[in-house]
């Protein structure tokens, strides 16, 4: 959730006309090769006998980190309301959480539109 934040590690990169972070995961072999195999017990092998158990790569760019926060926050806010919450304590205890098929999913989404300009909190395809 937080990768691809201006606080996250990694340089911004411009691909596709479109502002990415560079994505590295600590299994890795690139984070391995540089120090973090001894979480994964390799710390003895060669750079080239490593195995690794995660990925490089990009993510979107999202910008700080506090406008994600706020975000996330107000997403929070808006499912409490829905839900008659005061509290997160009580959001634990009353929400109620509904499978939906794919379709549906596709349904509740924005469709036979074309978005003209995007949203902080709404990225197709995420």
């Amino acid at each position: 959730m937080l990768a691809g934040t201006e606080e996250s590690p990694g340089e911004i990169e411009l691909y596709q006309g479109r502002s990415y972070k560079s994505y590295r995961g600590m299994g890795s072999l690139g984070a391995m090769s540089k120090g973090s195999s001894d979480r994964y017990f390799q710390s003895d092998n060669a750079a080239d006998k490593l195995v690794p158990e995660g990925i490089e790569g990009r993510v979107a760019y999202k910008g700080r980190l506090k406008e994600i926060i706020h975000q996330q926050m107000g997403g929070l806010r808006s499912c409490m309301g829905l839900t008659g919450c005061g509290t997160i304590d009580e959001l634990r205890t009353k929400a109620e959480f509904v499978r939906i098929s794919g379709a549906g999913i596709q349904e509740s989404h924005v469709h036979d539109v074309t978005i003209t300009k995007e949203s902080p909190n709404y990225r197709l395809g995420s």
